[in-house]
C-alpha cells in the first residue's frame, strides 16, 4: 500500500515552497498549490497555460471554513453545504484574503469543501485552502485516472502524489452552484 502519509509530509513541504503538486480529489486529478500565494497561482496557470481570466477553484477542509473566506455568505451556509450528496463547488460573492489571481473578475470565487480523505487531511495539516483544477493543458481533455494526464503536466509539478495513482474509478467534475440570496441553488453544471 502506498504510504500516505509521506504524501502528506511531501506535499506540505511542497505548498510551503510556493510549489505545484499534482493530487487525487474526489473528482478528477487536480493541480494544486496554496491558495493564499500569488506567485504559486501564477505557476498553476503557466503549467495549465491557462487563460487568467479563467478562475480556479479553492479547495477547504470543512464547511466551517467558508465562514473565514467568505464575508457575509447565506446565514445557513454551514448546514446547506454539509447536506450535498454529490461533489459541489459553490460560487461565493465577497471573498476575503485570497490574491487577485485567485478571484475572478467579478470578484467571486469558487470554493470546494472536501469529501475526499486525502484532500482533506492535505488541507488540516496544511492549514490554508489549495487551489484545485484539472490536471490538463487549459482546452485539453480532462484526463480522468492519471494514466490520462499528460507528461506536460506529470513531468513539470513539484511532487506528483503517489495515493491512488492506480485508481481507474472515473468520477465526473463537481456539480458547480451558486446560492442564491433566498437560500435556492442555481445549477451552472450538474
Amino acid at each position: 500500500m502506498v504510504d500516505f502519509e509521506n504524501d502528506i509530509k511531501n506535499c506540505v513541504a511542497v505548498l510551503q515552497q510556493g510549489g505545484v503538486i499534482l493530487y487525487p480529489t474526489e473528482t478528477v486529478w487536480g493541480l494544486g498549490c496554496d491558495a493564499l500565494n500569488e506567485a504559486a497561482v501564477e505557476k498553476i496557470f503557466a503549467l495549465k497555460q491557462r487563460p487568467k481570466e479563467k478562475s480556479l477553484i479553492v479547495l477547504v477542509a470543512e464547511a466551517r471554513d467558508i465562514l473565514q473566506y467568505v464575508a457575509a455568505p447565506h446565514p445557513d451556509i454551514i448546514a446547506m453545504v454539509e447536506q450535498f450528496e454529490v461533489p459541489t463547488t459553490v460560487i461565493y460573492k465577497n471573498v476575503l484574503s485570497f490574491p487577485a489571481n485567485v478571484v475572478s473578475s467579478d470578484g467571486s470565487l469558487a470554493i470546494r469543501v472536501t469529501t475526499d480523505p486525502f484532500c482533506k487531511a492535505l488541507i488540516k495539516r496544511y492549514r490554508k485552502p489549495i487551489v484545485t483544477t484539472s490536471a490538463n493543458i487549459s482546452g485539453a481533455p480532462t484526463a480522468l485516472i492519471f494514466e490520462g494526464i499528460s507528461a506536460d503536466i506529470t513531468e513539470n509539478v513539484d511532487y506528483v502524489v503517489n495515493w491512488r495513482k492506480t485508481d481507474t474509478t472515473i468520477k465526473p467534475p463537481s456539480r458547480l452552484v451558486r446560492i442564491n440570496d433566498d437560500g435556492g441553488l442555481e445549477i451552472l453544471r450538474a
